[in-house]
């Protein structure tokens, strides 16, 4: 379900909105019709009140957890809120401080990474999580050794004389001229490229024939990139800190939320997909509740930005993970200042790997 445009809310109810969300972010409990006639911003008497809760209810942006009591935002509701409502707070000068304070100190890129997931984490009371960057060497060869009838070995060298090797399964038949044909026919795209690179330019020439491969040697050159593709796909990097702030007083009483988050958090792969979409995002990203799939389950929201390397190129995210009532207004500035701090001490001389 999609929310309405902000313009088609009226005036009161955008009001109304807006101190639910509010409230519902300040405390995590539902917000009533008595709640907002004692705020002294809402000019209506209960009755009004409830009757536009009921709109916006009716409207998909706020639900009743029980008939008795006050409303909650619904994910839609959040989004509308962030996207057309919020605004922004800048990151105060004390916090700018704690963040870029503890980038520094450690002085290896290892220790700036927990720093800087360390710092977000107690700043917004979430987790917060660092992607570090693939090691993406440029390759240089792809060769299959035969292991026997049913399987080979896949050596891949990269230009830096790394070797790395897989065993993969062969069909049945295969021959070595298959088999040197695959290799031949990798090697020479793979050479001078990254393995992301090179799989995509793969791909491209066999799904559009563009190759004079036979049968045989075009199915050994999808097993070879489909190793490595997986490979690299189950070897994400992630620093997460900061996992006990999910378990305040406002979670004991939806301590099975909490606990299917941190399951999900100990999920590194899945996370690792989830912050790789916010990697070619011009700016912070915010996936609320059920918008995330990986998320949909415990209720929660991720906020993540990207981070450079000194030449400009995204080469990592930042990011905090909890409830969907995290303060946005507060932390996405906070998020988007750590991956800016990231790119500017990372793009300097002076880091060093331990």
């Amino acid at each position: 379900m999609s929310a309405p445009p902000v313009s088609e809310l009226s005036n009161r109810a955008r009001d109304i909105f807006r101190l639910v969300v509010e409230g519902f972010i300040a405390n995590g409990l539902p917000v009533g019709s008595k709640t907002l006639a004692g705020t002294g911003g809402v000019n209506l008497s209960s009755a009004s009140i409830r009757s536009v809760l009921q709109e916006l209810q009716d409207a998909g942006l706020l639900a009743a957890p029980h008939t008795s009591a006050g409303r909650l935002p619904t994910d839609v509701g959040l989004r509308l809120f962030v996207d057309g409502i919020m605004q922004v707070a800048e990151p105060t000068a004390a916090e700018r401080l704690q963040i870029e304070r503890g980038l520094v100190k450690g002085g290896s890129i290892e220790a700036a990474f927990a720093a800087a997931s360390a710092a977000l984490s107690e700043l917004s009371a979430g987790a917060g999580v660092v992607m570090v960057p693939r090691a993406e060497p440029r390759l240089a060869q792809l060769t299959f050794v035969p292991l026997g009838q049913s399987r080979a070995l896949a050596v891949l060298v990269g230009e830096d004389g790394g070797i790395e090797n897989r065993v993969i399964d062969l069909p049945p038949g295969v021959t070595s001229s298959a088999l040197e044909e695959a290799g031949n026919y990798l090697s020479s795209r793979l050479a001078g490229r990254t393995l992301v690179d090179a799989v995509a330019l793969v791909r491209r020439e066999i799904s559009g024939g563009r190759t004079a491969l036979d049968n045989a040697s075009r199915d050994l050159v999808e097993r070879g990139l489909a190793v490595w593709s997986k490979d690299a796909a189950q070897r994400p990097v992630l620093v997460v800190r900061g996992q006990a702030n999910l378990l305040d007083e406002s979670a004991l009483g939806d301590i099975e939320r909490v606990r299917q988050l941190l399951d999900e958090l100990e999920n590194a792969e899945a996370i690792a997909g989830v912050l790789d979409a916010a990697r070619e995002a011009e700016a912070t990203r915010i996936f609320i509740g059920s918008e995330n799939r990986l998320f949909s389950l415990s209720g929660s929201s991720v906020i993540a930005s990207p981070w450079r390397d000194g030449e400009g190129k995204v080469v990592g995210v930042v990011g905090v993970i909890g409830p969907t009532r995290l303060n946005y207004a507060r932390v996405v500035p906070m998020v988007d200042f750590t991956a800016q701090s990231l790119s500017k001490l990372i793009g300097q001389d002076g880091f060093s790997r331990k």
